[in-house]
C-alpha cells in the first residue's frame, strides 16, 4: 500500500510521539510560521512531509545551533514571486512583494488567492520548504 507523503494523516498528539517532542513544541513552530498543519476544526493533523521538515527544523535548531529566527531568515530567500514567475505588474499588486519582511504563507490572509489555510498544499510554500532544506545540507548542516 502506497502512502501519499503529503496527506495529512497523524494528529498533534501522534506527531509529537513520532518526532519525540511536546505538541507544544509543534504549535510553537506554526506559531513562527515554519509549518502549516492541515486543520479539520480546531484540530491540527500532520502528514509525513511535516514530520520530515520538523526534523530538518529540530536538527538546525539543536544540532547546528541555528535559531529560529535564523531559519526564518533562511527561509525568506526564497521569495514566492521567483517561484510563480510571476510578472511586474503582479508584483506591484502584491502584499508579500511590497512587505518582504515574512514569506507569503505568513501573509496568506492578505496575499494569497487561493482558499484561506491552504498554505501547506500551495507550490510556494512546498518549493520554499524544499529549496531551503536542500540548501541546508548543501551547506553540510
Amino acid at each position: 500500500m502506497s502512502v501519499d507523503n503529503k496527506k495529512p494523516i497523524f494528529p498533534i498528539s501522534v506527531a509529537a510521539k513520532l518526532l519525540d517532542v511536546h505538541p507544544r513544541t509543534l504549535r510553537i513552530y506554526e506559531e513562527e510560521g515554519l509549518l502549516k498543519p492541515a486543520r479539520q476544526g480546531n484540530k491540527r493533523f500532520f502528514s509525513n512531509d511535516d514530520i520530515e521538515w520538523v526534523r530538518c527544523l529540530r536538527k538546525l535548531i539543536h544540532e547546528e545551533g541555528i535559531s529560529i529566527p535564523g531559519i526564518k531568515k533562511l527561509l525568506e530567500l526564497t521569495p514566492c514571486w521567483q517561484i510563480m514567475h510571476c510578472p511586474g505588474d503582479v508584483r506591484e499588486n502584491c502584499t508579500a512583494f511590497v512587505d518582504r519582511s515574512t514569506p507569503c504563507w505568513q501573509q496568506a490572509k492578505l496575499v494569497c488567492a487561493r482558499e484561506p489555510g491552504q498554505c501547506e498544499c500551495c507550490e510556494v510554500f512546498v518549493k520554499a520548504m524544499a529549496r531551503a532544506e536542500k540548501t541546508i545540507n548543501a551547506a553540510g548542516l
